[in-house]
Parts: C-alpha cells; sequence; structure tokens
C-alpha cells in the first residue's frame, strides 16, 4: 500500500497498490475508483495514469445512485430535490456525488501481505440530497480468484435515504477492438431508453433481440448503452458475465484463417456481481472519443436501473442506523 505525499499530488489522489499472485491492482483516493487491474502483466480493465482523470468514468465507484436520474428532480415522501446536473448535455445528474472526493484509510485499511485497502468517505448532506451516509469500499485480491470487491453503506442521518450503488469497470481482453470479442450475458430483459438515457417503459424480452448475449457470441458491430435485468444467478447467488477473444489481435491477426485462430490463446474476462445487484448497464464505449471508442467493453453492476430515484425500481430505502453491503468482482477464468 503506497500513499503519495509531498507539495506535488497527482489528480486522484494517494496510490494504493495491491498484489496477489498475477493479479495487480491500484485504487485511488479519488472516489475510491479502481485505477489499474493486470493479470500477468496484462490490462483486465481500461486503466489510466494518476495525474488523468478517469476517462469515461473508467473504474469509477458510483454512489448514491448509478446512472442517471431525469432533470436531477427527483420526490420522496412528497418532498422535492433538485441535484446538480452533472451530466449538462442531457439536463441529467449522473453516477451520483462521491466519485469526485477524497476517500481515506478506513479502520481495516489493509489485509496481511497488502492484499486489501479499504477506503472511507462520509458523504453528509449535499445539494438536492439532504442526507448523511458512512460509505465504505474495500478492494480485496485473491491470488486463485482475482478482484473482490464490497461497497457498504449506512445511514447516519435521521431520516430514510434513497440509496443505490454501481461501478464503472470497462474490461479487456487485450482486442483492438470489442468487435473481434465474444459476450455473455445471463440478462433475460432489456430496458429501453430515450436519448438522454432515461428509460422509456419497462424492460422488454431480450429474445430475437440485438441484446441477447445469454449464449456468448461475437459482439460485431453491435452497438450497446442499456441496462439489462432478469438476470440468471448460479447456485453461490452470483450473476457472471464474460468477455473473451484470441488476446492481442490485431486486424490483421484477425484476417487469418479460421484454423489458426483456433489455436490462438483464448483469454477471458469474468466479472461477477453477487446478491442485490439486479442489474447491468453495458456499454461498447461508441460515444467516447477516438483513442478509447470500442475499445473495451463497460459490464457496470448496478442495484437499480437508470432513474430509480424517481421509477422506485429496486431503490432502496435506508433507515436511521440501517446499513447494506454489495459485493462484485474480476477474474481471469482462462488464458
Amino acid at each position: 500500500m503506497v500513499s503519495l505525499t509531498g507539495a506535488q499530488v497527482p489528480l486522484t489522489g494517494a496510490q494504493y497498490d495491491l498484489s496477489a499472485g498475477d493479479y495487480r491492482v491500484t485504487v485511488t483516493e479519488l472516489g475510491a475508483g479502481l485505477r489499474q487491474l493486470e493479470h500477468r502483466g496484462q490490462p483486465v480493465i481500461v486503466g489510466y495514469e494518476p495525474d488523468v482523470l478517469p476517462p469515461g468514468a473508467a473504474g469509477q465507484l458510483l454512489c448514491p445512485w448509478p446512472n442517471r436520474v431525469d432533470g436531477g428532480h427527483y420526490a420522496i415522501d412528497g418532498r422535492h430535490y433538485q441535484l446538480d446536473l452533472s451530466e449538462p448535455a442531457n439536463a441529467n445528474a449522473i453516477h451520483g456525488l462521491t466519485r469526485w472526493l477524497s476517500w481515506t484509510p478506513g479502520p481495516a485499511s489493509a489485509a496481511p501481505g497488502g492484499e486489501e485497502i479499504s477506503l472511507r468517505l462520509v458523504l453528509l448532506g449535499h445539494q438536492g440530497y439532504p442526507f448523511a451516509l458512512e460509505l465504505d469500499a474495500s478492494y480485496r485480491l485473491d491470488a486463485d480468484h482475482g478482484l473482490r470487491v464490497s461497497v457498504s453503506a449506512r445511514n447516519l442521518g435521521s431520516v430514510a435515504a434513497p440509496y443505490g450503488t454501481g461501478s464503472h469497470p470497462y474490461l479487456t481482453t487485450g482486442a483492438a477492438e470489442v468487435d473481434e470479442c465474444d459476450l455473455g450475458l445471463p440478462a433475460g430483459l432489456w430496458q429501453p431508453a430515450g436519448e438522454r438515457g432515461i428509460p422509456i417503459g419497462g424492460p422488454e424480452d431480450v429474445t430475437g433481440t440485438e441484446f441477447d448475449f445469454r449464449t456468448p457470441r461475437p459482439i460485431g458491430d453491435t452497438q450497446l448503452d442499456h441496462a439489462l435485468t432478469g438476470l440468471a444467478r448460479g447456485d453461490d447467488g452470483r450473476v457472471w458475465a464474460r468477455l473473451s477473444s484470441a488476446g492481442q489481435v490485431t486486424r490483421t491477426e484477425a484476417a487469418r484463417t479460421e484454423a489458426a485462430r483456433t489455436e490462438a490463446a483464448r483469454t477471458e474476462v469474468a466479472l461477477w456481481a453477487g446478491p442485490g445487484y439486479e442489474w447491468l448497464q453495458v456499454f461498447t464505449g461508441d460515444t467516447l472519443g477516438p483513442s478509447h471508442r470500442r475499445k473495451a467493453v463497460a459490464i457496470e453492476p448496478m442495484t437499480c436501473p437508470p432513474n430509480a430515484f424517481n421509477s422506485g425500481v429496486d431503490l432502496l430505502m435506508l433507515e436511521p442506523g440501517d446499513s447494506v453491503t454489495h459485493s462484485w468482482g474480476i477474474e481471469v477464468t482462462s488464458a
């Protein structure tokens, strides 16, 4: 674990480095963000430099809501609130309030061997969110099972607080573009949304649509920026999403014969989401700048869908003193 001191501080603050087996991870003071995750020296997520703000929300932790609030406006028990419009182009409040704040090491900041870091933030009353939460984000590495992230919230205030959380990792297998990757998503429903990213109507069956990845298949030219639900879980209660390819391929290499492609070692990166994560937002990066466009797939575990502060769908109301914990993780399952 490394905490930077001195006159010069990178934009993302202190850097916390963990290692276990073939895995390496870096977590930042800014937003308790996941800046780097590597396996055998190869990136598993889109990373960035310490003195660069997370591109496209890469690796950011989203609290106390993921995704968007329509117009930044919502009502709880007849009282109306107006959040800052942090997505001004679409007149929405997006991705919560904590990703640009400084998190400090929590009471259990490191496990033996430097395999875990816990960061804490006390979120006091904010414009449009007059509630108080104690938030903890724990990142733990396991040599066999990769990264585990646990996010906890406790209501410190005197009234019930609306709450949801999500995370924003961009998964990569080393492929030059996501077109070359196979994607598996155990989601039976997709959520239609308008141009501003706000849901229209209820979730719909993925059967027969371009959003059906229940059987892993090539992404090709499919464009994804959608919330999916109806998630199939394993016996352990986890949902597994998988991205795979023949590793570091280029368009020239991609033109090889099928026989040659079969011989190439495949890389599979799996993201799991535990109980309480009822949604996955999947984004192929089509609206990002040229250096990031369709280079990786954001698979974002979310406890509630976009605009949950208005719809109430899967929104948690934490009573005073109540707490909740959600866990997700990333594992390289083949290489």
